[in-house]
């Protein structure tokens, strides 16, 4: 009597799962497709063995065979990195960053979404100060006023300035731009195709958020929005190198005892 034994077969099933994956991780952001021995080249695998896997993958819309021959990324990973940005924005990426940096600052940091010709308050993680600039969740605020709204409008296109220059540096600061009593800092948040998801803000009263205190805070800022970015799998290069030249301009902030 033969016995077969299943976990060879089990360790194939990996390996190929693997290796599709691998073809799928072969597309950079830049690439708008790729011809099979760009894909062999960067994934080290016979080509053979990607027309092989390359059948499933177009099976499941993961990938497309263009008229030329090339392949490109299909629109189930589409749906797949929509699914996966619903299910992890708040709770594994958004609030655990807004909390470190509520920490690191003890002022409030909310995330606003663009919502036509206004924004709105997605998340927000209060001061600890007794005294504290509130805006609660669900909170409609105008668009072109407020370091938030002016972050949202620059990265959807407005011409001029400050929006010109927002673009350029990655962050909008400002006391009592929105309202005389408030001050406050935002930056931008990205998603896939470098699609604006939002604005990271933190903000509080200006008689204690003053424009020293905002200038020492934009590092610790804008690399929260680069670290949010890079969750939501953006390339975070640019708002890094923000990071670094705000860190050059002022002194990195110290937690409060």
């Amino acid at each position: 009597m033969t016995v077969t034994q299943s976990k060879p077969a089990s360790t194939n099933g990996v390996a190929a799962l693997d290796r599709a994956i691998a073809i799928l991780d072969a597309f950079a952001t830049a690439d708008r497709s790729l011809s099979l021995a760009e894909i062999a080249a960067r994934t080290g695998l016979y080509k053979s063995t990607i027309l092989r896997l390359a059948n499933s993958l177009l099976r499941g819309q993961l990938l497309e065979r263009l008229d030329d021959g090339r392949y490109r990324v299909g629109p189930a990973t589409f749906r797949l990195g929509a699914l996966y940005q619903r299910s992890v924005v708040a709770i594994d990426i958004l609030l655990p960053i807004m909390r470190d940096l509520a920490e690191r600052s003890w002022e409030s940091v909310a995330f606003y979404v663009r919502s036509g010709d206004v924004r709105t308050c997605l998340y927000r993680v209060e001061s600890k100060h007794p005294i504290r600039y509130t805006i609660r969740e669900g909170d409609v605020l105008p668009l072109l006023a407020g370091t938030g709204g002016r972050v949202l409008a620059a990265f959807s296109g407005q011409q001029g300035e400050p929006y010109e220059t927002i673009r350029k540096t990655y962050h909008c600061l400002s006391v009592g731009d929105r309202d005389p009593e408030t001050a406050g800092v935002s930056a931008p948040v990205f998603g896939p195709g470098h699609t604006l998801l939002g604005a990271l803000t933190l903000s509080g009263p200006s008689t204690r958020v003053d424009a020293a205190f905002l200038q020492r805070m934009k590092n610790p800022l804008i690399e929260a929005a680069a670290r949010a970015t890079r969750a939501f799998g953006e390339d975070a290069s640019m708002l890094e190198q923000a990071a670094l030249k705000a860190k050059a301009e002022g002194p990195v902030l110290k937690r409060q005892a």
